[in-house]
């Protein structure tokens, strides 16, 4: 599976960002989940949200529960994160990622991943 991001950028305290996912290569997109994780300098990748099944399922970490929002456009294969109400610790790198299966909350058993954009909140 090919992940690209894009959406990343600068924002003042408060304000909103949505990132992008758009997504290739599946042999059965209803059986991935989608997420997306970010990684602060000298910190794991972390979970931030995911997506499965069509959306039927979605998962948020307890740092974005409210303010996140995880989406999925089937007819373009995409996933977008809409980040409202950005804090200076949401400032990262975040990475889209890919699952053959269930999410996970562990970046070690995802399969497939973006490049990584930056979003910087000040």
């Amino acid at each position: 599976v090919q992940l690209v991001e894009s959406g990343g950028g600068w924002v003042q305290s408060g304000g909103s960002l949505r990132l992008s996912c758009a997504s290739s290569g599946y042999r059965d997109s209803a059986n991935y989940c989608l997420g997306w994780f970010r990684q602060h300098p000298g910190k794991e990748r972390e979970g931030v949200a995911g997506i499965y099944q069509h959306a039927i399922r979605t998962y948020y970490a307890d740092s974005v529960k409210g303010r996140f929002i995880i989406s999925s456009d089937d007819a373009k294969n995409t996933v977008y994160l809409q980040m409202n109400s950005l804090k200076p610790e949401d400032t990262s790198v975040y990475y889209c990622a890919a699952r053959w299966s269930r999410c996970s909350s562990d970046w070690r058993d995802w399969d497939d991943w973006g490049q990584g954009t930056q979003v910087t909140v000040s």
